[in-house]
């Protein structure tokens, strides 16, 4: 994935279980003739589709399992910190929204290209279509809920109402940490299913959610404390 968007990546401990970020193809002062000069990967590349709809088939039919489709990469706006940087991205964000705006639009554009491709050869065969954007931490949103509206928001709602309007399928969104703040937007944008519910993070509270929420979306994963319950809690807890 990274190396398919020229983010340099590796792991920097030998043994270890994640990869760092330590490169951006589009870091420091950029314009938007650079925006635009920058090659995303092709997204209509039948090679990414050779196969799919036979192995579908085969995981409804033979399987007795629902078929989840991924998008071609992480949400909008990971991406748009990815190829920027974080201090780049965060900075850009506040300081010149329209320049964010622009390079989302673009990964906007790839994402499309890629379900217009997909959904012709999979909409009748999936269940699930699966979608994500990490937008929170564990005390709140990583942007603030007005400039998601504002900047983001309205990217979602055009993927998603595509998605709606090309298969039956549910979709599926992830985003770690406390987005509380932002769950009527996403009910709103067309979301069927959220994920993970991370209980540990500030008012995700799972059946207080349920209560607000539960007849609008789907609360899927999550439950368990794996933060810290999970990894280094007592039998008991």
């Amino acid at each position: 994935f990274f190396d398919e968007f020229q983010i340099g990546w590796r792991m920097p401990k030998e043994g270890g279980w994640y990869y760092d970020m330590y490169d951006h193809p589009l870091k420091g002062e950029v314009t938007a003739a650079d925006i635009d000069a920058y090659r995303f990967p092709d997204a209509r590349d039948p090679v990414r589709f050779a196969g799919l709809r036979e192995a579908a088939i085969r995981v409804a039919n033979e399987d007795q399992r629902a078929v989840v489709f991924g998008n071609i990469s992480a949400g909008i706006f990971e991406l748009y910190t990815w190829l920027r940087g974080y201090k780049a991205a965060y900075t850009e964000w506040a300081e010149s929204p329209k320049m964010a705006s622009h390079l989302m639009g673009r990964i906007l554009e790839m994402q499309m290209a890629y379900w217009e491709k997909a959904l012709p050869i999979l909409g009748d065969v999936i269940d699930v279509a699966q979608c994500a954007d990490d937008v929170a931490g564990q005390n709140g949103l990583l942007i603030s809920p007005r400039s998601y509206r504002k900047l983001l928001k309205p990217l979602h709602k055009e993927l998603f109402d595509y998605i709606h309007a090309h298969t039956k399928a549910k979709i599926f969104f992830h985003s770690c940490g406390a987005v509380r703040a932002i769950i009527p937007d996403l009910i709103q944008v067309g979301v069927d299913i959220l994920n993970p519910v991370q209980v540990s993070a500030t008012g995700m509270d799972s059946a207080e959610l349920k209560r607000e929420y539960g007849k609008d979306i789907t609360f899927w994963g999550g439950g368990v404390d794996t933060q810290r319950v999970f990894g280094t809690g007592t039998p008991q807890e």
